[in-house]
C-alpha cells in the first residue's frame, strides 16, 4: 500500500501489540509517543519480533503545533489508529482536568489536521465502559451509552461524538470507533507486553506481579453479587486478537469504499469470565499458586459485561481464538521476563 500508518501511543500495551500486526501485514508504521507511560525499550521488543523498526516521533500530542508540524513533514499518512490517551479510571476521578485535557485535545488536534485531508481514515480506541452498567447481555453496539461512571469514561463517550460531529462535516474522513472489553497477555515471544507504572489497575497484571511477588497479595473486591460465584465477570480478550482487529478495522477503512463514515465495533471474546475464574485459570496455566483475600466491593465496578462480537465476526471477518489459559500464560511468561531484566539491571 501506499502511505504510512500512524500510531499514537504506539509504544503502549495495545499500540505496540497492533504496530507488530501492522508491520507483520506489510505496513510502514510511524509512531508517536511522548514515553508519560510507556518505555524507549518497547520499539527494541517491536523490532526484535518483525525484524524492522517502525519509525518513532517523540511528542506530546497536547502540542498543537507540534501535531502541526507532524502532519507537514508527514504528507503520506494513509491511517491513524490512536491509543494515546491516559487510562486510569481511579486517578481520572482524582484529576478529571488532566484527563480531558490529555484525552481530547489529542483527539481534536488529530482530527483538525485530517480534516484538511482529501481523505483519510481514522481508528479510535473507546471502551465498553461506555455502556456502563448494561441493561442486556452480551452488549450489542446499539445498547444504550449510560452516563460515565468516571471522567475516563466519559472522555472516551465525548470522543466518540467528536469523531461522529467531524466525520459529518469533513468529507474525505472516515473513522472506526472500536470498544475494547478487557485486554491481557502478552506477544507470545515474552519481547512485549503489559508494563504497569505504579500500582496496576487492572486484574491480570496485578495476579502476575503478586505471583512473583512484587505485590503481597490480590484483592478480589466482592464476592457477593448476583453471579455464579459472587464475583464480577468482565469478557478477557488476548492483546494480540485486539491487534489483528485494528488491521482488520484498517483494512476495511482503505479497502471498502462503500463502508459508512463512521461505524462502532465491540472487540471480546463475547464470553464472560469471572474474578475467581481468571485467578483459577491462572493457576492451572502457570502452575503458580496465587495468594489473594475477598475484599469489599469497589466503587464504580458494574457487576457484568460481555461481549456481543457478531458484527465484528461478520463485518470485519475478525474472531478472538485465543482462550483464557493461553491469554493467562502468555501474561506470565512475560512478568518472568521483565523480572529477569531486572535483577540483570540491579
Amino acid at each position: 500500500m501506499s502511505g504510512k500508518i500512524l500510531v499514537t501511543g504506539g509504544l503502549g500495551f495495545i499500540g505496540s501489540h497492533t504496530v507488530v500486526a501492522l508491520q507483520q501485514q506489510g505496513y510502514d508504521v510511524v509512531i508517536i509517543d511522548n514515553l508519560s507511560n510507556s518505555s524507549i525499550d518497547v520499539l527494541a521488543g517491536i523490532t526484535r519480533i518483525t525484524e524492522k523498526t517502525p519509525e518513532f516521533e517523540k511528542l506530546d500530542l497536547r502540542d498543537k503545533s507540534s501535531v502541526k508540524d507532524f502532519f507537514e513533514k508527514y504528507t503520506d499518512i494513509a491511517g491513524v489508529i490512536h491509543f494515546a490517551a491516559s487510562k486510569a479510571v481511579g486517578e481520572s476521578v482524582q484529576n478529571p482536568l488532566l484527563y480531558y485535557e490529555n484525552n481530547l485535545a489529542s483527539l481534536i488536534y488529530l482530527l483538525q489536521e485530517l480534516s484538511k485531508k482529501e481523505q483519510a481514515n481514522f481508528i479510535f480506541s473507546s471502551s465498553c465502559t461506555v455502556y456502563g452498567q448494561a441493561d442486556e447481555l452480551p452488549i450489542k453496539e446499539e445498547s444504550p451509552v449510560k452516563k460515565a461512571e468516571s471522567p475516563y469514561g466519559n472522555t472516551k463517550q465525548i470522543g466518540e461524538e467528536i469523531i461522529v460531529d467531524t466525520c459529518k462535516v469533513a468529507e474525505g474522513l472516515k473513522a472506526i470507533s472500536l470498544r475494547y472489553f478487557n485486554p491481557i497477555g502478552a506477544h507470545e515471544s515474552a519481547e512485549i507486553g503489559e508494563l504497569p507504572l505504579g500500582t496496576p489497575q487492572n486484574l491480570v497484571p496485578f495476579i502476575t506481579q503478586t505471583a512473583i511477588g512484587k505485590r503481597e497479595q490480590l484483592s478480589v473486591f466482592g464476592n457477593d453479587y448476583p453471579t455464579e460465584d459472587g464475583t464480577c465477570i468482565r469478557d478477557y480478550i488476548h492483546v494480540m486478537d485486539l491487534a489483528e482487529a485494528h488491521v482488520a478495522a484498517l483494512t476495511r477503512l482503505l479497502e471498502n469504499k462503500e463502508a459508512p463514515k463512521y461505524e462502532v465495533f465491540n472487540l471480546g471474546t463475547g464470553k464472560g469470565s469471572s474474578v475467581l475464574e481468571v485467578v483459577n485459570s491462572f493457576e492451572r496455566a502457570t502452575g503458580e499458586k496465587l495468594n489473594y483475600k475477598i475484599a469489599p466491593r469497589r466503587e464504580g465496578d458494574v457487576i457484568a459485561a460481555y461481549a456481543d462480537t457478531t458484527k465484528a465476526n461478520e463485518v470485519l471477518g475478525w474472531k478472538a481464538e485465543t482462550d483464557l489459559d493461553t491469554s493467562l500464560a502468555s501474561a506470565w511468561k512475560w512478568e518472568v521476563k521483565v523480572k529477569e531484566a531486572e535483577a540483570a539491571e540491579s
